[in-house]
């Protein structure tokens, strides 16, 4: 088998695996899996193999004499499988393809078309990186001599001037100090005041007669048009750049670049209907969404902690197994659920933690429980991501407007996802809806539902 057919097969082993995941999360029995590990059956596949060529493979027989005879069954050896005995106990491990969550979060990106970016909260760590930092401080074997040799040369450049064409100004007739000093600034010559006036001085020293009575020009103009004006960078390719000022607080020093490293932290609450309406079918609809999200975002994050909350009228914190398994009874008041959350992410600090508020039931609510109470919960919930996710096999009460209120009540830039499953085949167009508004809420001018709404392969999501 040649290395392009190998390389096919493997290709076509993982995107069978793919399709094996997705029908895991939507049919499969997600119980025989826990939080750290994924059992995914996977279909039997032809993995690429060794053939030996058979024109050139000897044969064994065994017959009277030893040698074999035309249509003689040949015997199978011992140990072959067709011997009696108990039947086995344990099945073969090539059932099974086994992930942790890391690899569960990389095949469900793959297979779902997510892109899906942590964000880093609380700094738990600095470490020290290349020296590309600089301070005007340190050991004299990390000074920056090319960043000290830059400041020195713009100082030159910033300050350096011919003197001798400013010197000329004061033989102008009837200047001054104050008239040379505001033509030469008027020039954009950065000369000072004090060095025009230490000048005249040393020329009157010189002549024995005032400034004022040195009379070479008859105007500023006259100069201009008798004298070139030397220019810094002719001087400095002709002279060098021994005059270059160099000073102490040009000096800067190498630092090592220091990073910080943030641990990527979640909580994960999680709210289920348990009223009266929720029943058996409902329920398996909301395990089957939120069980591989609660596996995904384990894998994405540093850190994951999961909080179960459970409502009728009331609201109670339950562990994961009594989630799932609650029994259903009793009325509905989704906003005493929300009250519980708010309490819940008090203990986690949005500064150190991403926070997600997972949802589900069949959209029934009491009276205006969901404008009056739920909406603005939601609002005053710092999260990263909240969902609702509406389990409605058939149809739903005429009082199931949850969804549709909450959908209406926020744009697609809010973080906040609606998703509707009425069958398995539903689930992972759910999933993808939830964890996809979450990628583009994270992008500051992404618009979500230019990717929420969509397949990976183009096509309309539910």
């Amino acid at each position: 088998m040649g290395l392009t057919e190998d390389r096919e097969r493997f290709r076509e082993v993982g995107e069978t695996r793919r399709e094996d995941l997705a029908e895991f999360i939507s049919r499969g029995d997600l119980g025989g899996s826990d939080a750290d590990r994924i059992r995914i059956p996977v279909k039997l596949v032809d993995l690429p193999a060794f053939e030996y060529d058979q024109r050139s493979a000897g044969g064994v027989g065994q017959g009277g004499d030893g040698q074999p005879q035309p249509g003689q069954p040949v015997d199978p050896d011992p140990g072959d499988g067709d011997e009696e005995g108990d039947p086995g106990e344990e099945g073969g491990d090539h059932e099974y393809y086994e992930m942790d969550p890391e690899e569960f979060a990389e095949e469900l990106d793959e297979a779902l078309g997510l892109d899906l970016e942590p964000k880093g909260k609380r700094v738990v760590e600095e470490v020290e990186g290349d020296f590309t930092d600089t301070a005007r401080s340190g050991p004299r074997g990390t000074l920056d001599v090319d960043e000290f040799f830059k400041r020195g040369l713009k100082r030159h450049l910033a300050t350096d001037f011919d003197e001798a064409y400013v010197r000329e100004g004061l033989f102008v007739d009837g200047a001054d100090v104050d008239d040379v000093f505001a033509w030469a600034r008027g020039d954009g010559v950065p000369v000072s005041r004090a060095w025009v006036a230490d000048t005249a001085a040393t020329l009157e020293a010189e002549r024995c007669e005032p400034i004022a009575a040195l009379d070479r020009w008859e105007s500023f103009d006259d100069l201009d048009d008798g004298v070139e004006r030397d220019s810094v960078t002719r001087r400095i390719r002709e002279e060098g750049l021994d005059s270059v000022p160099f000073r102490h607080e040009d000096e800067r020093f190498r630092h090592p670049e220091v990073i910080e490293e943030r641990e990527r932290n979640v909580v994960v609450i999680n709210v289920r209907d348990a009223s009266g309406s929720m029943r058996e079918t409902k329920r398996e609809l909301v395990e089957r969404v939120f069980t591989p999200m609660d596996w995904y975002l384990t894998g994405k994050y540093d850190a994951a902690e999961f909080r179960y909350v459970v409502h009728d009228a009331e609201a109670w914190e339950v562990d994961r197994e009594e989630f799932f398994g609650v029994q259903s009874g009793g009325g509905t008041r989704i906003s005493s659920a929300y009250e519980l959350v708010e309490e819940i992410v008090a203990e986690y600090p949005y500064s150190e933690w991403n926070r997600y508020v997972f949802a589900a039931g069949d959209s029934e609510n009491a009276g205006s429980d969901t404008t009056e109470s739920v909406i603005p919960l939601m609002e005053s919930i710092d999260a990263n991501l909240q969902a609702y996710v509406e389990t409605r096999p058939g149809d739903g009460a005429a009082n199931a407007r949850h969804a549709d209120e909450v959908e209406a009540a926020f744009d697609d830039g809010d973080g906040v996802a609606v998703a509707r499953v009425s069958e398995p085949d539903d689930v992972t167009d759910a999933i993808y809806e939830i964890l996809s508004t979450e990628s583009g809420a994270s992008d500051a001018g992404d618009a979500t539902g230019a990717t929420a709404g969509r397949r990976a392969d183009g096509g309309d999501r539910r």
